[in-house]
């Protein structure tokens, strides 16, 4: 049975279930497979039969053992069963299509539940990230979403616009499909009490834990000891940073559970192997940020699995951290993670378990797809003006907005630079000319220009800088985005003050996306209309505009340095996206304008400014 989580019902669904599985009210299906695995011992229940009533599991035993009687039976005995699949921390905004949508791409894949890490809406929608994200379920969709709202609204106390703080949490905790606080990552406002994030952030820890939900960290950098023992401390109880087995093993040992991704998988799988881990109950595999595209070509949880199959663990034990074991640590196994009595009827059936290749999907008890095809129609949502109209600039801007002037009399000007992914408290400078009073781009250097649009406060206001190694080098051409983790505020980077200032028109005229412009000319538009991160389309939609932009991108000449992040690589320029980042272990970067940055570059760490050009 379709729908949000509700107490009441719960109950009275349960009363219900009880006489199902004692065989005195019928099942609605009785499905037999060849297999079952049993999340719970790491063990297969050979020829099982499962009787599902109300969309539940209603009973589970070997063949013949259910002393009822179902209105139908499905007989699929060539067939392995595994639970379904769960994300343990994802953001669906990253695959930029709503959550219908994201229902059809991902439940085929085996992903019947996700835990929606949910800093990136609630930067944009706050008061609406609830109802934004439940609306699917309510709808009918099949796809549980258990959410957590932003920690990181704003992300740093530095920043401005939307606001979250322990009032707000303890009102999302009512709701039962809250599964508690998302990635707490300013960690200098978690250690420092004079910071002007500390005491927001506090209260949202204690809001969280009052209500006995989870508070899911974020430790990218935090490596030595005191700052991991610290970061447990404080109540953070998991991390999906770790990026080597020596670091995922230090914060295994002081309580941390543990999510890791697929682009440090092998290393770390195989690191926890060597070094004798042998309870990987605090383990679970995490896609974190996927985008539709990648989800077409690689898969989604399904991947994931795969993923930690080829690492060396054996199939149970990967299923386990894609399953159970996620489950356990969001507290919601009375719903999800086994194929067990009273949890959503939710499985995952394999015609090759090794190759964890996947035959078909059953959630709430129905079949929802044969292979890769989606047998549903998405549900329809009929998206509010406030998911709508997000984009707020509040005027067309010129390319005078994105020029940074020189002192009267000058030649030349020096530029504090910064390069995607600098993690540094040293700031390049470079010498940069001057012409017609204004501050130039220097090619010969590998040096663009960056900006930052506020699309909140309608007020038209644009901090703008020189970086270094990015950017395209052709004439008149600019790329800009709506979704710039983690505030989404517009970013755009260009060759010229005129072309930048045609791409963001041309995407507030859209309402979000990206735009592109190669020499004069508008040459690629991805529209994500809702919110400024996602479209109310298929992913077949979304991807076919993005391979678009890829083509398009071909065609620019981008510069190009190495940074630190070994993922930062020539070619169109995508990970800017996330060069905007300002939580640990950024240092310096630019913001739109506020109080503390009127011209934006600030240290996200101690909240010293500097000024763009001098």
């Amino acid at each position: 049975m379709a729908g949000n989580i509700d107490f009441d019902t719960e109950i009275e669904l349960r009363k219900s279930l009880v006489q199902v599985a004692l065989g005195r009210k019928p099942a609605d299906v009785l499905l037999q497979v060849g297999r079952l695995l049993d999340t719970g011992t790491a063990s297969w229940i050979e020829e099982a039969d499962i009787a599902i009533a109300d969309g539940r599991i209603a009973f589970v035993g070997p063949r013949g053992s259910y002393t009822g009687t179902a209105a139908k039976t499905v007989d699929r005995k060539h067939l392995a069963a595994v639970p379904g699949l769960g994300e343990v921390h994802k953001h669906i905004e990253s695959s930029h299509i709503t959550p219908e949508y994201e229902a059809a791409l991902v439940l085929p894949r085996g992903n019947t539940w996700t835990c929606e890490a949910s800093h990136e809406l609630s930067n944009v929608l706050p008061k609406q990230t609830l109802e934004f994200w439940l609306a699917a379920r309510g709808a009918g969709s099949p796809l549980k979403i258990f959410p957590l709202p932003g920690s990181a609204v704003p992300p740093t106390g530095w920043e401005h616009g939307a606001h979250l703080d322990g009032v707000d949490q303890s009102g999302f905790m009512q709701s039962p499909m809250t599964a508690g606080l998302d990635e707490v990552m300013d960690w200098p406002a978690i250690t420092h009490a004079d910071n002007p994030g500390h005491a927001r952030l506090w209260s949202m820890i204690g809001a969280t834990m009052k209500a006995r939900g989870v508070v899911e960290g974020h430790g990218a950098g935090l490596r030595d000891l005191p700052d991991i023992n610290a970061f447990a401390a404080a109540g953070l109880a998991s991390d999906h940073e770790a990026w080597t087995a020596e670091e995922a093993w230090d914060k295994l040992r002081r309580g941390l559970f543990i999510e890791i991704r697929v682009h440090t998988m092998d290393d770390i799988i195989k690191g926890l192997i060597e070094r004798g881990l042998k309870d990987w109950s605090q383990v679970a595999v995490t896609t974190d940020d996927r985008s539709a595209t990648d989800t077409l070509r690689l898969g989604a949880s399904d991947y994931n699995v795969r993923c930690a199959i080829k690492a060396g663990l054996p199939m149970e034990i990967a299923v386990q951290l894609a399953t159970i074991n996620p489950a356990r640590h969001m507290r919601l196994t009375p719903w999800v993670g086994s194929v067990t009595p009273g949890r959503f009827a939710d499985l995952v059936l394999l015609d090759d378990t090794e190759q964890f290749s996947i035959a078909e999907v059953w959630a709430d008890g129905q079949q929802v797809s044969r292979g890769t095809e989606y047998l549903l129609k998405p549900v329809q949502i009929d998206w509010p003006d406030w998911a709508r109209n997000t984009v707020n600039i509040g005027r067309d801007l010129s390319a005078e907005d994105f020029a940074i002037k020189a002192k009267a009399g000058r030649t030349t000007m020096q530029a504090p630079v910064l390069r995607p992914f600098h993690w540094s408290d040293d700031v390049p400078i470079r010498t940069l000319p001057v012409e017609n009073g204004m501050v130039q781009r220097d090619a010969a250097q590998n040096i663009s220009k960056f900006s930052i649009i506020d699309r909140y406060s309608g007020k038209g206001e644009v901090t703008k800088m020189f970086w270094l190694g990015c950017g395209p080098r052709d004439e008149d051409t600019a790329l800009c985005c709506s979704m710039g983790h983690d505030k989404h505020n517009v970013w755009c980077i260009g060759s010229s003050d005129q072309a930048m200032a045609k791409a963001v028109n041309a995407l507030a005229d859209m309402g979000g996306g990206w735009v592109l412009v190669h020499k004069g000319e508008v040459t690629a538009r991805v529209r994500y209309e809702i919110a400024g991160l996602m479209t109310a389309r298929p992913a077949e939609d979304n991807d076919a505009e993005m391979r678009v932009l890829y083509k398009a991108a071909e065609a620019v000449d981008w510069m190009y340095e190495p940074s630190f992040h070994p993922r930062w690589q020539p070619g169109f320029p995508e990970r800017l996206a996330i060069a905007t980042l300002t939580c640990a272990p950024w240092r310096w970067n630019l913001i739109a304008k506020s109080k503390h940055a009127p011209e934006g570059l600030i240290h996200v760490v101690t909240g010293e400014t500097r000024p763009v050009v001098f």
